[in-house]
């Protein structure tokens, strides 16, 4: 078998699977699979196949498909494609001379595939199989003629084909106007219109399609479309007046006058007239008659043309709601006088309605609409006589009225009419029953507080806040009238507590009903509007409200103004705070806002809400804020440390200049120290391990700014790379790092470091938990050797420096360790004799303390049984004896006489 045979085979078994499915998952892959494969399947196709074999294929395929659809949950499309392939199978059997029950299944299917493709929405294809049904009909036509055996038997015949046809024929309306071909649509309706007079039950359904036409247009504003199938439909309806009432007629006439009136109101005036006088005529109906009265004000009619028209309706006995919209109508046109005696005539007509409180309310409503303030409080106030005298309005009227009387006290206070805006809010007052709890209330006594704060009338304003407060005290409007009020009296303890009430209440997790106040913006308006009152003002409260503020705002911009603001207005304060507690906890809070405002930085950075000019720009005025705080906590090294790190990672967001490299190097050095001297402090080895870990990432990071700023000028005086070669060393040795070494190997060879440098290092290396004698000798040694090599030598550091190096090389006391040999030892003293009789200013104090070293060291010899080295160092102390100034007299005759002592026992030993 070929590959086209094979193909239809694997078709036609999908096919009769399919056919014996109930249910599978897989029913919507194998549809769009049969729909795709039908397009390339022909007879030739299927030569080995009979047709009595393919349409009972076809037959049970849509039968599958009509009856299935349903109970698998199918869609139209879906359902549509199965009726689509089996129709295409069905025809391509070959329509023998007796099979007119074939032909007239093959028309039937095409029919409704077609129909079926109509309702999904794809007119196109449904054109190709009305094509088909009508060629069908064609043929069944012939046959039928010649088939028939008698004249009864023809015209029946003849009669079902015309049946078919017009159902074809409105099919292909349907699918022309789906297209937006109305000249094709028009042509195929008016034809089934012709075939009404044979076929007189299909009136209704031609009628219908016709208006659903007019409709379906009208939505797309083809109105000149719309009005012709709109006339159709009334002129088909009236032709079988038994089948469509007067209703549906009406309804058709009053959609065409509305199409006419969209069309053009000018040109197709009297069309759109015509239209509703005979579908008010035919059926009256509410909505005709406001059609009318539309139509009517389009076409400039004059006002007692107008009135004659509107007085007419209230003859129909329309409802006082319809009445009113034609009021409402009328003012909205403009027609004022022909609107206000309508409805003054309405008063009237339904004086006896309980709903007349309704119509009352209206005409003020209108009345203040129309600025007609007086009559509108004549009649308010007769209302408020009335509800004090028993005859009170229902709640839904109360609740009307006072939504019109807030909203003419909004509009007077908009435009500054504070004055007008109060009286209207008393009448609003005088509805509210005494004692009852009401947050609409509430809401009133606040709006009355606003005008009275703009009239200046200040106790007023407090009394009607306290109204308020005493019916919802946690509504954060109440609370902000307060605020503001205590502002006003200078009452700072009052305006405090309220602005921190407010910012509690605004902050709740669950807040209560505060006049629709629910996104965070409402929040930070409110904070933000306190805040300026307060500024505006100089209430001490403006800082805390500027704090509240750039902790609640989600706008960065205004975090980083409130905070500028608030530093501005704390700053002078700070230096003048009494007691060190007191300023010690506004450094606290300013450090709070300067971490807010780096976090903010940050966060509009990410979100890219400031330019970079402009990040920059508000950086460097923080930075700077940053670091004169530090400069000023001199007293508290650890605020300091956090002010100068809040400075380096705020002048991050600034462009790296020289400017800002030195800043960033001073303040990871001064940071750095702080947590070094923390260190040397810390209670725990936990605590210190973590302070000096800190200090070496500090260091860590100041060397890489260091040697970025190297690369912009002439930093040769600069003792940054110095301070940071001691911090590394430091923490190094007291956390006893094993790159110690490694590290130190690389200070020593370092040409420039001077004799200072290596002193600090020799104390560093001795300060505990640190301990590294041998590490304190070679640097004292080069440190020495510095100070020989200047020069003029400096004789009170070099004495500090070889009193360190003696004391470290013998030390007190009886213990046998040296750290270096005697001799080395005795040269150190001898390089100090030798500068003593050279120069003059050695402290006279450290020669004594050498004369007593010396001689401690020989008698320390002698006890070891070194009477050599003993007699020497001992002789070495009379030679420092000779150099002593004032001393020498108090120690001259003692030394002498112990000298000769040991000379006595050294012979004897000897």
């Amino acid at each position: 078998m070929d590959g086209i045979n094979f193909r239809f085979m694997d078709f036609k078994e999908i096919v009769e699977n399919l056919t014996i499915t109930d249910n599978s998952p897989n029913i919507p892959e194998v549809i769009d699979r049969l729909f795709k494969d039908i397009e390339n399947i022909n007879r030739e196709s299927m030569a080995e196949i009979e047709d009595a074999q393919i349409e009972e294929l076809a037959v049970n395929l849509w039968n599958w498909a009509v009856t299935r659809r349903i109970g698998l949950f199918m869609s139209e499309e879906q359902t549509v494609k199965l009726c689509h392939v089996a129709c295409k199978l069905v025809c391509m059997c070959e329509v023998s001379v007796a099979s007119e029950q074939a032909l007239r299944r093959q028309i039937l299917m095409n029919m409704r595939t077609g129909k079926g493709w109509v309702d999904v929405g794809n007119a196109l294809i449904a054109d190709e199989f009305f094509q088909a049904a009508m060629a069908g009909l064609e043929q069944l036509y012939v046959k039928s003629v010649q088939r028939s055996y008698s004249e009864d038997h023809l015209i029946m015949q003849k009669t079902a084909v015309e049946n078919d046809l017009f159902k074809v024929l409105s099919y292909q309306a349907e699918s022309a106007v789906a297209q937006g071909d109305f000249q094709r649509a028009s042509t195929c309706a008016l034809r089934c219109k012709d075939m009404l007079m044979r076929l007189p039950k299909m009136t209704g359904y031609l009628h219908v399609l016709c208006y659903n036409f007019g409709v379906e247009t009208h939505k797309h504003n083809k109105y000149q479309e719309s009005s012709f199938w709109l006339s159709q439909s009334y002129d088909i309806g009236k032709m079988d007046m038994n089948s469509v009432g007067p209703e549906m007629l009406a309804k058709v006439l009053r959609l065409l006058a509305t199409a006419y009136l969209d069309w053009d109101d000018r040109e197709y005036y009297e069309k759109a007239l015509s239209a509703i006088i005979l579908a008010n005529k035919a059926h009256l109906n509410p909505a005709g008659l406001f059609l009318k009265m539309r139509i009517l004000l389009k076409g400039e009619t004059p006002n007692e043309e107008l009135l004659e028209a509107v007085m007419e309706i209230l003859h129909f006995d329309m409802p006082l709601d319809f009445c009113l919209n034609i009021v409402k109508l009328l003012m909205d046109h403009e027609r004022e006088s022909v609107g206000f005696h309508f409805l003054k005539t309405i008063c009237e007509h339904f004086k006896s309605s309980e709903n007349i409180g309704k119509a009352v309310l209206f005409h003020i409503d209108m009345l203040l609409q129309r600025k007609e303030e007086l009559l509108a409080k004549e009649k308010i106030e007769e209302i408020i006589v009335g509800h004090q005298t028993g005859s009170q309005l229902t709640t839904e009227l109360v609740s009307w009225l006072q939504n019109i009387l807030w909203n003419k006290a909004a509009r007077s206070f908009e435009v500054q009419n504070y004055a007008d805006a109060l009286q209207w809010y008393y009448y609003s007052l005088t509805f509210y029953g005494f004692g009852q709890l009401d947050l609409d209330l509430a809401k009133l006594q606040r709006n009355m507080a606003s005008c009275y704060l703009h009239l200046k009338q200040l106790d007023k304003a407090k009394e009607a806040v306290m109204e308020a407060e005493r019916w919802d005290p946690t509504n954060v409007f109440t609370q902000f009238y307060m605020f503001k009020i205590a502002v006003l009296e200078s009452n700072s303890d009052r305006a405090l507590q309220a602005i921190t009430t407010l910012e509690s209440l605004l902050t709740a997790e669950k807040p209560e009903d505060n006049d629709l106040l629910e996104d965070r913006g409402s929040h930070t308006m409110l904070l933000n509007l306190a805040a300026q009152f307060a500024l505006e003002n100089k209430a001490i409260a403006a800082g805390k409200a500027l704090e509240y503020l750039a902790q609640h705002s989600e706008d960065p911009q205004q975090v980083l103004t409130a905070l500028k603001c608030l530093f501005r207005l704390v700053l002078p304060q700070v230096n003048q705070t009494p007691g060190s507690e007191n300023k010690k906890k506004e450094m606290g809070r300013l450090l709070a806002c300067l971490n807010t405002a780096l976090l903010t930085l940050a966060q509009a950075f990410d979100g890219e809400s400031l330019t970079l000019d402009s990040r920059a720009n508000e950086a460097h005025w923080f930075r700077k804020i940053a670091w004169n705080l530090a400069v000023q906590s001199d007293k508290d090294p650890v605020t300091m440390r956090e002010f100068f790190m809040l400075s380096y990672k705020l002048s991050q967001f600034c462009p790296s200049d020289q400017v800002i490299l030195i800043a960033q190097k001073t303040c990871l050095l001064m940071a750095a120290a702080v947590d070094l001297e923390q260190g040397r402090k810390a209670a725990t080895t936990f605590e210190q391990t973590k302070l000096l870990n800190r200090a070496l990432e500090q260091t860590q990071k100041c060397k890489d700014i260091w040697n970025l700023l190297k690369q912009t000028g002439d930093f040769s005086q600069d003792p940054c790379e110095t301070l940071l070669l001691l911090y590394e060393f430091e923490v190094k040795a007291k956390m006893k790092d094993p790159s110690l070494d490694s590290f130190l190997e690389s200070v020593w060879e370092l040409p420039h470091l001077e004799s200072k440098t290596f002193e600090t290092i020799a104390l560093l290396a001795l300060e505990m938990p640190a301990y590294y004698p041998s590490i304190a000798l070679k640097a004292l040694k080069k440190a020495l050797l510095l100070h020989k090599k200047k020069e003029s030598i400096d004789v009170l550091k070099y004495s500090k420096c070889m009193h360190i190096l003696i004391n470290l090389s013998v030390p007190d006391g009886t213990s046998s360790a040296e750290l270096c040999p005697m001799e080395e030892v005795w040269g150190y003293f001898e390089d100090v004799l030798s500068l003593i009789s050279h120069t003059e200013g050695y402290p006279e104090i450290e020669i004594l303390w050498l004369m007593t070293k010396s001689w401690n060291t020989g008698i320390l010899m002698f006890n070891r049984s070194k009477y050599v080295s003993a007699e020497k160092w001992c002789g070495l102390a009379l030679r420092f004896l000779h150099h002593l100034g004032s001393l020498k007299g108090n120690y001259e005759t003692q030394m002498n006489a112990l000298y000769s002592e040991l000379m006595e026992v050294l012979d004897k030993k000897k």
